[in-house]
């Protein structure tokens, strides 16, 4: 997974760390109040519902309130601002207590990488991709090593940390994880490797400009969006990091296609890929549907709902289409996903998306904890909401640290064996 943004989530980290218990204040009761008072109005003003959760939400205040009130922790602050926001029964609301949320910051900052993908398998950081002519590539290091401290701190224990608090989902996690290799360009940073015979590696990285060009796209700082497109055996392939800068990467995506219309097969690989800009879907699902007047599912906000409506194209792609997605495939990705398996014109690959299809906010309380809500909801064209559920593959293919040692990409390798089968079945 490269940076954690897009239509899925603008995250604003806090930071902190976890500390001893300490006397509730009455400073701290007033921020919890204020904070309190920040999440109900909130929800009141930007839920798609006018009466969120089909709610009386005037009343959810004032059964409220007089809770936040009497609560004498910050525990129990936290634990009645959760409870109001269950009422609404819906994912991506949220209280992310600062003590824990501040593990997804890093502590240092800036663009720089050493151009190292990883995800978090069975509890380790492992690396699942080096970029070419990177300072990791020329250090030797391999997909399928793990990664047991960056700058002398230990990942197994901010990913534990992590993992047990329950509002912390995998694409967090993994972006908070991969924050801790970043920092400003030029710099170096120390990092302990297990090799694959597992002994202990420590290797000083250099951090140069992330991969990709920089993208601008409103109020959204500048990201770097990489492209990369090839064919394996006859088969076409598209990768890129985020659905953003759609000048550049849309036109690549129509090159990978319009110069493959007679492949054996073609696939879209959304690994790692948290999103974007939405309408982005509808142009690449067109090169893949003639039929008019088709969508990939509906999106409703307060004021307006928006129907991810496909274009297609005179030309269009017709035979087997192969979608790689995993748990950190979220927003325009599970849309693209979802949208091309409930329409028959997709199988997919990997594992369940993040089923975070919401565009969501991360926002700091007066109390510093993160309070996440979600500003619109969506229901794909097969009927069903992504959030909470994401999409389902169809060939189960989850990375492992033994396959990647080997040089085997679980879900590319599931992908092009069932291509290799469609065209054996003509």
């Amino acid at each position: 997974m490269r940076w954690f943004v897009g239509l899925c989530l603008t995250a604003v980290l806090i930071c902190g760390q976890s500390a001893s218990p300490s006397p509730y204040t009455s400073e701290q009761r007033r921020l919890n109040i204020d904070s309190f008072e920040k999440i109900w109005t909130t929800v009141r003003d930007k839920h798609w519902e006018k009466n969120p959760g089909g709610l009386d939400w005037q009343a959810i205040h004032a059964e409220f309130l007089p809770k936040i009130e009497a609560a004498d922790s910050m525990e129990a602050a936290r634990e009645v601002m959760r409870q109001m926001l269950a009422r609404l029964k819906e994912t991506h609301f949220a209280i992310l207590p600062a003590s824990v949320y501040g593990e997804a910051d890093s502590e240092v900052g800036g663009d720089g990488s050493p151009g190292i993908d990883l995800r978090v398998l069975d509890g380790l950081a492992v690396v699942t991709s080096v970029d070419p002519g990177s300072s990791a590539e020329k250090a030797g290091v391999k997909p399928g090593w793990a990664i047991d401290s960056v700058r002398g701190k230990d990942l197994t224990l901010a990913i534990r940390k992590l993992k047990n608090d329950p509002d912390i989902h995998e694409l967090v996690l993994e972006r908070a994880i991969l924050s801790r290799l970043t920092g400003p360009v030029g710099g170096t940073i120390r990092v302990v490797f297990r090799d694959g015979a597992n002994r202990s590696r420590t290797i000083d990285l250099t951090l140069d400009p992330p991969r990709g060009e920089i993208s601008k796209f409103g109020n959204l700082p500048a990201m770097h969006v990489w492209v990369e497109s090839k064919k394996i055996d006859n088969s076409g392939y598209i990768a890129f990091n985020m659905f953003l800068d759609p000048q550049r990467v849309m036109a690549r995506f129509e090159d990978a296609v319009s110069s493959c219309l007679k492949c054996d097969g073609f696939i879209i690989d959304l690994r790692g890929n948290p999103g974007g800009i939405g309408p982005m879907a509808m142009g690449m699902a067109g090169w893949f549907i003639d039929r008019p007047d088709v969508k990939l599912g509906d999106m409703f906000m307060r004021s307006a709902t928006m129907h991810f409506a496909v274009n297609p194209r005179l030309d269009v792609y017709k035979g087997p289409v192969a979608v790689l997605v995993d748990g950190s495939s979220a927003s325009t990705s599970e849309i693209l996903a979802g949208g091309l398996k409930d329409l028959g014109r997709a199988r997919i690959f990997g594992e369940r998306t993040a089923a975070a299809a919401l565009p969501s906010l991360i926002e700091k309380l007066p109390n510093g904890d993160g309070f996440q809500y979600a500003i619109a909801n969506y229901i794909s064209e097969g009927g069903k909401p992504l959030e909470g559920i994401g999409v389902a593959p169809d060939v189960e293919a989850a990375p492992t640290r033994r396959a990647l040692l080997a040089g085997h990409d679980r879900a590319l390798d599931a992908a092009l064996e069932w291509i290799a089968k469609q065209r054996t079945h003509k």
